[in-house]
């Protein structure tokens, strides 16, 4: 991302500091839930708690990118206002993930974040909560490095050259799950090395911009709304991203179709999914690569490590919070 995007003073009106604590309330009662086991009540949670948060703020808010689609998810549904200031306040478009890694959360395992970018209103992909084709790599390489319609070797072998190194020496990030069986056998046998993650894709997408991960490559299939907010948060740090929504039935091409989606076989870029000036904040739950989680200590002290960025100032802020008599 460069300095070229345009301010928005919209979202000057919602202030950036303001998206922080949206992501740590959410956080914070999600982390009640590490190590329970009970997947269900940790993102309720923490689902709740972001929406509480949400309607605090001056703004005529739509989540363009949420928790599922009316009738399928009790709240922070795609399509649902939000804003203390409904018909009246700055129009703004919301991707979130309350919770970013249920399952981690619910096995006390690394990498579990609150998520959530906005953008003007139409600057955010509105898309069903469908599954996503993801490829992901760092900025600093030539703009179309990776190709999403090209196969995993092709885009090894492309940044490999760029980088100046051999394929063999490409690490790249992968969900470990069995759908990805083939895939990682591919990536193998150019010699990649491979980091396979539990969950989290969105934590996953991010890594490739920080060059202490070591990651080159983030390749997969994983949720949409993850896509989305990753792609945000590119925009913001720089990076490249190309995803591609995947339908397993008619129900859910239909589902695309009532969002405004015609091209189903669309590739997108990280510019086509979040354009514009855009913020992006997320907030650990548990300890991992991008941030440290939510700790509880004596006298009722919580603390939470966030991180906020804003595209048009390709500002990046680590924030450190501590909270008293949150219970």
């Amino acid at each position: 991302m460069t300095s070229a995007t345009p301010v928005s003073h919209v979202l000057d009106r919602v202030l950036v500091l303001e998206m922080v604590r949206v992501t740590e309330a959410a956080a914070i009662s999600a982390s009640k839930l590490i190590g329970r086991g009970d997947e269900k009540a940790a993102d309720a949670a923490a689902v709740e708690a972001m929406r509480a948060a949400l309607n605090e703020l001056a703004m005529d808010g739509t989540v363009v990118i949420g928790e599922g689609e009316r009738d399928e998810a009790p709240m922070l549904y795609i399509g649902e206002k939000v804003g203390s200031a409904i018909g009246s306040g700055p129009k703004i478009d919301i991707a979130l993930d309350p919770l970013e890694g249920t399952t981690i959360t619910a096995k006390a395992g690394p990498n579990a974040l609150a998520v959530l970018a906005v953008a003007e209103e139409g600057n955010l992909l509105n898309a069903p909560d469908v599954y996503m084709d993801k490829l992901a790599v760092g900025p600093g390489y030539a703009e179309g490095i990776i190709d999403l319609a090209k196969s995993p070797t092709e885009n090894v072998k492309a940044v490999a050259a760029a980088k100046g190194v051999a394929p063999h020496e490409i690490i790249v990030c992968v969900l470990d799950r069995p759908r990805h069986a083939d895939l990682i056998a591919e990536l193998r046998g150019l010699g990649c090395g491979v980091v396979l993650i539990g969950d989290g894709d969105v934590a996953g997408v991010i890594a490739v911009t920080n060059p202490d991960t070591t990651i080159d490559l983030y390749m997969g299939q994983g949720g949409a709304p993850e896509g989305v907010l990753a792609a945000a948060a590119l925009r913001c740090v720089g990076g490249q991203f190309n995803g591609r929504l995947v339908f397993r039935n008619e129900d859910e091409r239909a589902r695309a179709r009532k969002w405004g989606i015609e091209d189903l076989n669309r590739i997108y870029t990280r510019d086509e999914l979040a354009k514009g000036d855009c913020i992006f904040a997320a907030t650990g739950v548990t300890d991992g690569s991008l941030l440290k989680g939510v700790k509880r200590l004596r006298d009722g002290l919580i603390t939470t490590q966030s991180v906020v960025m804003r595209a048009s100032s390709g500002t990046v802020r680590w924030v450190s919070g501590e909270h008293r008599n949150k219970r």
